[in-house]
């Protein structure tokens, strides 16, 4: 299996700077907080569009894995900043990680579907 590290770490910065941004503005807006989980899943769901973008790798593996990677390693950090805000229960660090990994993995995929025309 061979990564992009390029790809995995420009994905994870961005989709961690949504996730952020979301649970911040979440903090103080209970309209934006009710969209936290399915928010911060579609804010991981890029985070994999994005690895496959950025990624030269042309294998539906590498891309679903890094897309997995992207999407939960972003979804985690911004389940903690909400928990640190006391927005979120901690149980939610391990359920809500687990979601955007695999949401992550279908952006990956998604995004090597759309790019080549071909799974």
């Amino acid at each position: 299996m061979k990564l992009s590290g390029r790809a995995l770490v420009m994905a994870t910065i961005i989709g961690t700077v949504l996730q952020v941004a979301m649970t911040t503005l979440g903090h103080s807006n209970p309209a934006i907080k009710g969209f936290f989980a399915v928010g911060g899943m579609g804010i991981s769901l890029i985070a994999g569009i994005l690895y496959v973008v950025i990624s030269t790798e042309v294998i539906t593996r590498d891309n679903v894995v890094g897309g997995a990677i992207a999407g939960a390693v972003c979804g985690c950090i911004g389940i903690f900043v909400s928990w640190q805000l006391q927005d979120v229960p901690a149980s939610l660090l391990l359920v809500g990680t687990a979601s955007s990994a695999l949401t992550g993995a279908v952006g990956g995929w998604l995004g090597r579907l759309f790019s080549s025309g071909r799974v």
